[in-house]
């Protein structure tokens, strides 16, 4: 008989653990109010939030560091990639580059930061006669070496284009599978951006979501061995992992060489999975800069105090595009792709 491919259980915290290349992940949902027509919250109910540092789910929803608009105003990063996977609302981004970006419930933004890049992240608030919701996870994938001073760049993965994997079991309960990156049973999604650890397919990095509908089993086929496979169960009332009752809120280190069998409870469940081969360097971080040493994060400020990474060419650092705009991106070099 194998060993159980269960190697760890722990509980998810904030933000939740992750284990090389992944650096970091968080799942936020906000239950945001109805719009005040300028793409915020109203004035009323802000008081008593610590504007600028809301992190504290107070009726349901944060502020984050917007003073007028949820979200992340204008911030640099390098050395690293995020990935933001959204699943309800809409997400703004602008950046140093001139680059802009309105992307939606389904989308899915691959920003490689490389030498340094500022970005925003805003979460405006589109309908005033009704509440907002959203969902979304931002995953940090780190560069090696070779890669952490390359170019930024952004790769938009619409929802048209990233493909799901439907499996029925004997009851004829649906498992669904959103493939963010990896494949599964041949279904693969859009290329990475180029310098990505995700671009070589020999690194097995996979980013998915799994939804299992009530009492649905599935068994999540193995992979090569070596790699980091970790499964995070955030929605439902139980799951089981092989003969293990996991938690909900709690994380799963498995045996990526294993299948494991899943049995979600009579609720269904909702888990995210991060899966890659370890890149193997060191890593020297400090806040949003990501490195290898602790004189490459040095240079990292220095770089950009001297010029702010290309500065800020938007009219604020919380710059959102109207009520009327739909999806589209806006790449640095003039091309602009719209979706409906």
């Amino acid at each position: 008989m194998s060993a159980s491919p269960i190697r760890q259980v722990f509980d998810l915290g904030f933000p939740w653990q992750t284990a090389d290349p992944f650096l970091f992940c968080v799942h936020h949902e906000d239950f945001f109010p109805a719009g005040n027509g300028q793409l915020g919250p109203e004035r009323a109910l802000l008081k008593g939030r610590n504007i600028g540092q809301d992190f504290e789910i107070r009726d349901g929803w944060r502020m984050y560091h917007g003073d007028k608009i949820p979200g992340f105003p204008g911030h640099p990063h390098r050395g690293f990639e995020t990935v933001t996977v959204v699943t309800k609302g809409v997400v703004d981004h602008a950046d140093s580059m001139g680059a802009a970006g309105r992307y939606m419930g389904g989308d899915t933004q691959w920003m490689t930061a490389g030498r340094g890049v500022q970005h925003s992240e805003m979460f405006p608030l589109m309908h005033d006669d009704k509440e907002n919701t959203m969902e979304l996870f931002q995953i940090w994938l780190n560069l090696p070496a070779r890669s952490k001073m390359t170019d930024p760049h952004f790769t938009m993965l619409w929802k048209e284009e990233v493909p799901e994997f439907v499996h029925k079991d004997s009851a004829d309960r649906t498992t669904r599978v959103v493939i963010t990156a990896g494949t599964l049973a041949e279904k693969r999604p859009p290329a990475p951006p180029p310098e990505s650890w995700a671009a070589d397919e020999a690194n097995e990095v996979a980013i998915w979501t799994i939804h299992m509908a009530p009492d649905a089993e599935w068994e999540l086929p193995a992979a090569s061995a070596g790699l980091n496979r970790i499964l995070y169960y955030y929605r439902g009332d139980e799951l089981t992992v092989e003969q293990q009752s996991v938690r909900i809120e709690q994380g799963v280190l498995l045996d990526s060489a294993q299948p494991v069998r899943l049995k979600a409870g009579a609720k269904g469940c909702d888990m995210l999975l991060l899966q890659g081969k370890p890149i193997g360097e060191p890593v020297a971080k400090y806040g949003p800069f990501v490195m290898n040493t602790e004189d490459e994060i040095h240079q990292a400020f220095a770089d950009y105090r001297k010029d702010q990474f290309g500065g800020w060419p938007w009219p604020s650092y919380d710059h959102v595009h109207g009520h009327k705009r739909g999806r589209f991106a806006k790449h640095a070099d003039g091309t602009e792709e719209v979706k409906p």
